[in-house]
């Protein structure tokens, strides 16, 4: 049996807190959970202007610091041309479709209520057609005539959605005026990026260490990929369309814009729209006006398979269902604004989550696969 000296005293368990410890740690921790709800309570109606208008800064960061460059390292004249520019280009268009939108949709149902919804009837035009043209015509208005009638047998349970509808639509006028909020809020978040990339990242490190920092830098790689590639690109489309329609006096020309723009933003496209339009106007429009209006709205309907590869520094693995669930789930718990903010956070949640559980790149790889990094990346040694 091993000997053990006399003088060596056991080791010693740690000695029980007292109640009066317990009882100070309690107290602290209730004073801070009180500071931080109150803090929730006070900054929740400016949380989604807050997160939307960093998520624009960041996409549009690469574009501040270039002409911060141009302005001789001047930040604020910089941060205010692109404000001005987010107005006028985007808010300006924007507000027009969706207030004109909300008109036809206002329309839609009120002649569904009365009882008075009729559907377009065929055009003259296609009578002309050889063979199948009379066919053509008249199936095409008992079409019209049957879906007309079925939808108003069936009024009632479609004007229960389009209460809710309704509702969506009050809240246009608010989203155009928090989206406006935003724009502002990112020119002023832009001026202040190597501040708050420092903050950014001292939290990141704080919270999961070097892991941390590459979470940090995937969300602001993401966040980039989709607001450029993704909404960016469905804007683009959208405003191209919606000024075409408008030169060539196209009916319903807002409905339709904003169509477009929800089926490009949820990765489908506009064909399902733009081809249904480029035939009426061959059947309603001289061949003239109509060929003109076709070579004009094909590479729109075709821009984004250019523009996408050059916008998305990094191949976007998000899953089209994703976006698909955000523009929904955002536009039904945020309205307008959140037809934007949707995809974006839970893009960013799903590569954060993806990187979590398959373990994250390191950082200097998402450097190199993300390019210049705004706001985060670039501020990490600036001294907040």
């Amino acid at each position: 049996m091993e000997h053990v000296p006399a003088d060596t005293a056991p080791p010693s368990s740690p000695a029980p807190l007292s109640i009066e410890t317990r009882a100070s740690d309690l107290v602290r921790l209730g004073i801070i959970a009180l500071f931080i709800y109150w803090s929730i309570r006070l900054i929740a109606p400016f949380a989604v202007i807050a997160i939307w208008a960093a998520i624009l800064a960041i996409a549009l960061f690469p574009l501040f610091e270039m002409l911060s460059k141009l302005f001789g390292g001047r930040r604020i004249p910089a941060a205010t041309l692109i404000v001005v520019a987010c107005l006028l280009l985007i808010i300006a268009p924007l507000a027009l479709v969706a207030t004109n939108f909300a008109d036809a949709a206002h329309g839609v149902i009120a002649r569904l209520e009365s009882g008075n919804f009729t559907l377009p009837s065929a055009p003259e035009g296609l009578r002309d057609w050889p063979v199948v043209g009379e066919y053509l015509y008249t199936a095409w208005n008992q079409t019209a005539n049957n879906l007309a009638a079925a939808l108003v047998k069936f009024k009632e349970p479609l004007l229960q959605v389009a209460g809710k509808l309704i509702v969506w639509l009050a809240s246009i006028g608010g989203g155009v005026l928090s989206f406006m909020a935003s724009i502002v809020f990112c020119g002023v978040l832009m001026a202040m990026g190597p501040r708050l990339g420092s903050g950014v990242m001292m939290i990141a490190r704080r919270l999961a260490g070097e892991k941390g920092i590459g979470f940090a830098k995937l969300a602001g790689a993401t966040v980039r990929n989709v607001s450029r590639g993704v909404i960016g690109v469905a804007l683009l489309q959208a405003l191209l369309c919606g000024l075409i329609f408008v030169v060539f006096d196209l009916p319903a020309r807002g409905a339709l814009t904003f169509l477009v723009f929800m089926l490009c933003l949820m990765q489908i496209g506009p064909a399902l729209i733009l081809i249904p339009v480029i035939i009426w106007a061959w059947f309603s429009w001289s061949f003239l006006m109509a060929l003109v209006f076709t070579v004009v709205l094909i590479p729109v309907m075709l821009i984004d398979n250019i523009l996408k590869p050059i916008l998305i520094s990094r191949g976007l693995s998000t899953p089209m269902p994703v976006i698909l669930i955000g523009v929904i789930g955002g536009t039904l718990s945020y309205g307008l604004i959140g037809l934007f903010l949707g995809p974006i956070v839970l893009s960013v949640f799903y590569e954060l989550l993806q990187a979590w559980v398959w373990d994250a790149p390191p950082p200097d790889q998402l450097q190199r696969e993300a390019g210049p990094q705004p706001m985060a990346a670039q501020g990490e040694g600036a001294q907040p």
